[in-house]
């Protein structure tokens, strides 16, 4: 079940308006007595896969940011398989509708959820378990060494966000 229409509150997202082009999808975790399985993006997924490009893992330690970047054609599709991480997602996009909005996902083991990035979109995360988060990606473009479609900005004080942890 994919949506890119604006949302209400939910667990996965703070208040605000999706992002014109952000998806997600809720992941169920298939249990039996040798473990799981969880699938994250198949070939069917008419409203998210696209075209792949390849799959890897992004190990993220606690406490650690990892921002800011925005790719000019690759889309990623994220999923925390470990830990939890808070992934944010902004919008400066000039001809977007939703240009200046921010979202958040907590996702991971407490809230398995694949999160589609457009491209274009500045994206993140911050590691916020104890225990190091791993998250998957599945873009639709293998990484390019000589010419990476990456465009990068420092993780505190170039975007309109603070990663500090609200307490209340």
């Amino acid at each position: 079940m994919a949506v890119d229409e604006p949302t209400q509150y939910t667990a996965t997202m703070a208040r605000a308006t999706r992002i014109y082009g952000v998806k997600t999808k809720v992941l169920r975790v298939i249990p039996d007595e040798r473990g799981w399985l969880m699938e994250i993006l198949r070939a069917d997924d008419a409203d998210l896969f696209t075209t792949f490009g390849q799959t890897y893992i992004s190990a993220t330690y606690p406490g650690v940011v990892k921002a800011w970047h925005y790719h000019r054609r690759q889309v990623d599709h994220f999923a925390c398989v470990a830990g939890m991480v808070k992934l944010v997602l902004v919008d400066t996009r000039p001809e977007s509708p939703t240009n200046g909005a921010i979202n958040e996902f907590f996702i991971g083991t407490h809230n398995p959820m694949l999160v589609q990035v457009p491209s274009l979109v500045y994206h993140g995360w911050k590691c916020i378990s104890t225990e190091t988060a791993l998250v998957v990606n599945v873009p639709t473009e293998p990484y390019n060494y000589a010419e990476p479609d990456e465009y990068r900005l420092e993780p505190h004080h170039t975007l309109p966000y603070d990663w500090t942890r609200k307490d209340g």
